[in-house]
């Protein structure tokens, strides 16, 4: 793989949703319809929104040898994702989410990793160049810490940028914090990662100096249907996002994240970026899915022109 300008590390996920009205109480047994099988993964999603949305994007991450996996490397291809980084697991099945989405649009996922687990250290080591080469690294947790730590250290030791979006939620030992230049956490992140509970403007501006005491220069915490709360050098406020109805919130979070680094790799400002993936996302809940629910760039342009 030729040397990329942004490098996507992470999950690759074959989803399994099922729609419902209410999700069941324990012991509980409801009905649900229109089960289908999607392509999903935060790191796979994050790397798809990029893509789509302008960037010049390498993914490293592992599929099984599967029929799923070998569908999924076709599409990453046909949005113009160099997949040469991505690693075919002989006697492994690709990562799977088990999807609930209820009526409100709200889900429930269960996430089982797969060959996703093998994205271990040594596997990284023939893509260290490709890392040192990179101007923005993006991450998620969804893959082994270990290599998280190692890819985190290895881009910033080069002047990367390196973004993580620290979801699903976990403690993160604070060297590796220090590797990262802009993180993106919601509000149930950001208290697991700072001992704040995100509430008020204020709880999140007190987060994030948590976090910029532990090295980040940069903090985004989105919140859900209030925006997101940036805070950086020379800002600290409140971005409003855009009032949709939503029907299925699966991608949302990696839309915004993918949709963010694309912004700043056409040289957007942060929060002209954080602008630009509050639309992103929005459009993305409005769709059922989660790659399949992800824009193109035009219509995130035509999204924005129309609702400011």
């Amino acid at each position: 793989m030729s040397a990329k300008k942004l490098i996507v590390l992470g999950s690759v996920n074959a989803d399994h949703v099922l729609l419902l009205e209410e999700f069941p109480r324990p012991g509980e047994t409801v009905i649900g319809h229109g089960y289908q099988v999607l392509p999903g993964g935060k790191g796979a999603n994050q790397a798809v929104a990029a893509a789509r949305l302008g960037a010049d994007v390498g993914f490293i991450a592992c599929v099984g040898d599967d029929d799923f996996g070998a569908r999924i490397l076709e599409r990453f291809r046909d949005d113009g994702i160099d997949t040469s980084a991505v690693t075919v697991v002989d006697g492994m099945p690709t990562g799977i989410a088990l999807i609930q989405i209820a009526a409100n649009g709200e889900n429930s996922i269960v996430v089982s990793p797969e060959a996703n687990g093998c994205l271990v250290p040594e596997l990284l080591d023939p893509q260290l160049g490709l890392l040192q080469g990179a101007d923005t690294l993006l991450m998620q947790l969804e893959s082994p810490l270990a290599t998280i730590e190692l890819a985190a250290r290895k881009a910033r030791e080069a002047g990367a940028t390196v973004v993580l979006n620290p979801a699903p939620a976990q403690p993160l030992p604070d060297a590796l914090l220090a590797d990262i230049s802009v993180i993106t956490p919601n509000e149930t992140e950001a208290e697991l990662l700072t001992g704040v509970k995100v509430v008020t403007e204020d709880d999140a501006r007190r987060a994030a100096a948590v976090l910029h005491g532990k090295g980040v220069e940069t903090v985004i915490i989105t919140l859900g249907r209030n925006g997101a709360f940036l805070s950086a050098p020379g800002v600290s406020r409140r971005i409003e996002g855009y009032a949709v109805t939503p029907v299925d919130t699966t991608a949302a979070g990696d839309t915004f994240n993918g949709a963010l680094v694309a912004a700043l790799q056409q040289g957007l400002d942060t929060a002209g970026a954080v602008r630009f993936a509050h639309a992103a996302a929005a459009i993305s809940v409005t769709r059922l899915g989660a790659q399949t629910s992800i824009p193109h760039r035009a219509e995130v342009d035509k999204f924005i022109k129309d609702n400011g």
